[in-house]
């Protein structure tokens, strides 16, 4: 019997099908390869963003300056566009914190304000403190023995080299507040979200709902939480003070920054690789999100410096304000609603500064081939092949419902969760051969995107 064209195509062995990268591509992904494990300059990135400019808040002024910083480096490494796209953010600052142990056992406790909380009154809150080990334990509790108190949430969180410990915990400082004030309470105590033994609290954004009255929010060390547990062990009735002194600035303006290196035959198509440019202001923003900028930064200039022009449009988005939910992503997905369609695919580096040692992807089934040739050409950094599940990143993780493909280049994150949200997240937690091995998968990653032959729509799309 004979077989048609289609079915002895399909027939054929991978090797000799339309292969999704012609040799030319994959020749210079090897020279780019070379060109990134010599480089330092995602290093120099992060030491220079951290440096001159430190902790980056939404909407202060030191945004502004990160704003300024990055529009510049962009312009002066070249990049066929550079734009800033402005964002609207909340203006929180914490100003003054303080927390002690007032009865029985009178001594101070390490704390920091989580993002958003209000104020305490003038002279601040005392109550007595109520404990429970998970958010789902204070939602089912009596009202009754929660009113008037400081309740307590002592969520541990388990360390995991892909972060997956995070989840379950972060719902606490997100809902936590509203839960607490639902039952009567006065303030919320919360274990800090973290894997680290370390007397630092975890700072991170919390949320108030209409309709619930607000009450003031914060961080304990985890050696706090251990000692306020075992005081409660020996007395139930522990009194704390807490002193807050937020600041709430209203709404300010800051941006997206936008670099581009135009496609040289598909210009229109679009390869976005991001991270985001704003930091909580304990630490100088180095592991969170430094180092992501300086990723994504560096694959942009190693392409730049090799000087051969990607056929598709490689983009390189800063956001803004992502720590305090996403807000750049959000402005960004709403003001390019209409061209998504022309994002060929997009991945985000916001875990730390490696090294990476997996690609996840979103894309469509018959384009799995493909991205198993793209992990042959990482496997010499490290890189293994792992699932089709990918959300791509916090701020690129709202596209995959609007059908954008996206990538995943999961990051070592052992110990992140040690420095996370901390005054320890500072430049010498990064060590300089891991963000090198990041930069150059992302220099590989977004010029075998840009070149690659295969359509990678339509998406195995989430659920919302």
């Amino acid at each position: 019997m004979k077989r048609s064209l289609a079915a002895l195509v399909l027939a054929l062995p991978l090797s000799l099908t339309a292969a999704p990268f012609s040799e030319l591509t994959l020749s210079h992904a090897d020279n780019l390869r070379q060109h990134a494990m010599q480089s330092d300059h995602a290093y120099r990135v992060v030491e220079s963003l951290t440096t001159e400019i430190g902790p980056r808040l939404p909407g202060t002024h030191a945004d502004q300056r990160a704003v300024d910083w990055a529009k510049a480096r962009f312009e002066a490494m070249g990049f066929d566009s550079v734009r800033l796209e402005p964002v609207e953010v909340p203006h929180w600052e914490r100003g003054f914190a303080d927390a002690r142990i007032t009865l029985p056992f009178p001594q101070p406790l390490v704390i920091t304000a989580l993002g958003n909380s209000i104020a305490t009154p003038d002279g601040g809150l005392e109550a007595a403190i109520i404990r429970f080990a998970t958010l789902a334990d204070l939602e089912a509790a009596d009202p009754a023995a929660v009113k008037g108190k400081f309740v307590f949430i002592d969520h541990k969180m388990a360390r995991f080299k892909d972060g997956r410990g995070y989840g379950p915990v972060v719902k606490a400082r997100g809902r936590g507040a509203v839960a607490a004030a639902q039952k009567g309470a006065v303030g919320l105590l919360l274990r800090s979200v973290s894997t680290s033994g370390h007397r630092f609290a975890h700072t991170g954004v919390m949320r108030y709902v209409d309709g619930v009255t607000k009450i003031p929010a914060v961080a304990l060390s985890g050696p706090d939480a251990d000692q306020l547990t075992r005081m409660l062990a020996l007395q139930s009735d522990i009194q704390v003070k807490l002193e807050l002194d937020t600041l709430d600035h209203g709404v300010a303006t800051s941006y997206n920054v936008i670099g581009e290196i135009h496609g040289s035959s598909k210009a229109d198509e679009i390869v976005l690789i991001g991270a985001h440019l704003d930091s909580w202001d304990e630490g100088t923003g180095a592991l969170d999100d430094g180092a992501g900028v300086g990723i994504v930064t560096a694959a942009a200039q190693h392409i730049l410096a090799l000087e051969r022009r990607p056929q598709r449009t490689l983009r390189v988005v800063l956001y803004a304000a992502e720590e305090i939910g996403l807000i750049g992503a959000k402005a960004y997905r709403d003001r390019h609603k209409d061209t998504l369609d022309n994002h060929y695919i997009a991945a985000e580096a916001d875990f730390g500064a490696g090294p990476i040692y997996r690609i996840d992807s979103r894309v469509n089934d018959s384009a799995l081939s493909a991205f198993t040739l793209l992990t042959e050409q990482l496997a010499p950094l490290g890189v293994e092949r792992g699932h089709n599940a990918s959300w791509g990143g916090p701020d690129v993780s709202v596209l995959p419902v609007l059908g954008v493909p996206v990538a995943g280049l999961a990051m070592d994150g052992t110990d992140y969760f040690d420095y996370h949200h901390t005054p320890d997240d500072t430049l010498d937690k990064i060590k300089p051969e891991a963000i090198q091995q990041s930069a150059a998968v992302y220099t590989l990653f977004a010029w075998l995107m840009a070149n690659a032959e295969t359509e990678l729509r339509p998406i195995p799309l989430p659920s919302q």
